[in-house]
């Protein structure tokens, strides 16, 4: 039996000792913000007094085949990690969470995983990081693989203690640490729609808008057009989910469901496939705008039905991004890694899980993106200033049918500086090839600022997922 301390709030304020096996598992949904279904958590401990550090989940693999190399892995991922951020974690603690399938067979549960326990516990010894404990939860029990003393942990295993009834829930709750509920229902609010007639409307609305829509991305000035109609439609669909009445959490994504047509879906969803259009929206990151974006988001993943299942990267990966820049890390890591299972090369959600797991600041990405926003609302503004249209006739001519005189005027730009022209394209030279995140291909304009926000979009090597 070994005691455990956790710190519930910033160092040296209040520290609560968990005694044992008992007291780890009723730690668990408060360490990682929601309760774990199907998964292998693994945490990192710091110190003398086993400080909680670098945490990680994955699905328990179905193929006793996998668990071989998949406990390689987060063995690695999880000690390497800790490296970078914290120091070389002194033990690990490993949690197998999953339920038989009639409720009522923890222990078969229990001994079925046996063999992945002790492939985890030799795979953290191969770093030369001992595991403190490894525990299954199993049908409102636990069982530990370490302790072999029957009087603490008995072959029936142990019943887990009601959820807030504990000194860790009472804690956790002073400190301002909410769980969420379980992980299969933080999952269901992103995933598809499944009634068959509702996916019927909605890939029909996909079906007809796509043919539309591709050749306008094809076209740069189309592109734009597409762009700016995409980011106003959304706008329009966050203040009439902002404007309606306020939903009790169980019944909110349906009341937003409803706010929302087929058409109106499919058209931003598509929209969002363009990398530049999807940037510029993850500007709705903060303030009022923040949870209207986030339900949106939310919707248009519900709606990437049938074979439009891989088109719920970008608004999943907008939703995580969202959820981490507003503080809820649970939200963040459970849509990027559903946004990484529908399209495991879209770098946006690549780079966000990783930065997210890694405990990085996300005011970094906001201040680019900030800074990317204010650069276009300047250059639309210079633009609008700089070049006025007068449409004029001779008055005598006009009447005779001659053509209309045009005259441009020009102003001069905010900084003195006069307008770059658009170089001509040589006979026999096409546009470059698309990169493989985008619908479109891409023409630089001559003189265009490149924007950090916008490397996220470009799909590059495969990188590991853990949450």
């Amino acid at each position: 039996m070994n005691k455990h301390h956790e710190s519930t709030g910033p160092a040296g304020e209040q520290q609560i000792t968990l005694r044992g096996p008992a007291d780890l598992a009723d730690a668990l949904p408060y360490l990682m913000g929601f309760y774990p279904n199907d998964s292998v958590v693994m945490v990192a401990l710091h110190g003398g007094q086993g400080r909680f550090g670098g945490r990680l989940r994955l699905g328990i693999p179905q193929a006793p085949g996998e668990w071989g190399p998949v406990a390689d892995q987060l063995a690695e991922c999880l000690v390497t990690g800790s490296e970078r951020r914290e120091g070389r974690p002194d033990a690990i603690v490993i949690f197998l969470c999953q339920d038989s399938p009639d409720g009522a067979s923890g222990r078969l549960t229990m001994e079925r995983l046996r063999p992945f326990a002790q492939r985890l516990r030799t795979a953290c010894g191969a770093f030369d990081v001992p595991v403190l404990e490894a525990l299954c939860l199993s049908d409102g029990r636990y069982w530990s693989y370490c302790c072999p003393d029957p009087r603490c942990c008995p072959e029936q295993g142990n019943t887990l203690a009601m959820p807030g009834t504990t000194v860790m829930a009472a804690a956790a709750t002073y400190a301002g640490v909410h769980v969420r509920g379980t992980l299969r229902d933080m999952e269901a609010r992103l995933q598809p729609w499944r009634t068959p007639a509702a996916v019927r409307t909605q890939e029909r609305a996909l079906d007809t808008a796509g043919p539309a829509l591709l050749p306008r991305l094809l076209d740069e000035r189309a592109r734009r057009e597409v762009a700016t109609e995409t980011l106003g439609l959304a706008r329009r669909l966050m203040d009439r989910i902002e404007g309606a009445q306020p939903a009790p959490p169980a019944l909110a994504d349906a009341g937003d469901d409803q706010l929302i047509g087929s058409d109106e879906a499919a058209a931003v969803i598509l929209g969002l496939q363009d990398r530049e259009t999807r940037d510029k929206a993850a500007a709705w990151m903060e303030g009022p705008e923040a949870q209207s974006a986030l339900r949106l988001w939310r919707t248009l993943a519900r709606r990437c039905v049938g074979p439009y299942g891989e088109h719920a990267a970008a608004p999943l990966t907008l939703a995580g991004w969202v959820s981490w820049s507003t503080g809820d890390e649970p939200g963040a890591r459970v849509a990027l890694s559903l946004a990484l299972r529908a399209d495991p090369d879209y770098t946006f959600a690549q780079l966000l899980h990783r930065a997210c797991n890694e405990g990085l600041d996300p005011e970094a990405l906001r201040r680019c993106l900030r800074e990317a926003a204010d650069a276009d609302e300047e250059q639309a503004g210079a633009e609008a200033e700089a070049v006025e249209e007068v449409e004029t006739t001779a008055g005598a001519g006009a009447g005779r049918g001659a053509t209309p005189l045009h005259i441009r005027r020009v102003r001069a730009l905010p900084d003195g500086g006069r307008r770059r022209a658009r170089a001509p394209r040589p006979p026999g030279v096409g546009r470059r090839k698309a990169s493989p995140d985008s619908t479109r291909p891409r023409v630089p304009a001559a003189g265009r600022r490149t924007r950090d926000a916008r490397r996220y979009g470009r799909r590059g090597s495969r990188a590991r997922r853990h949450d």
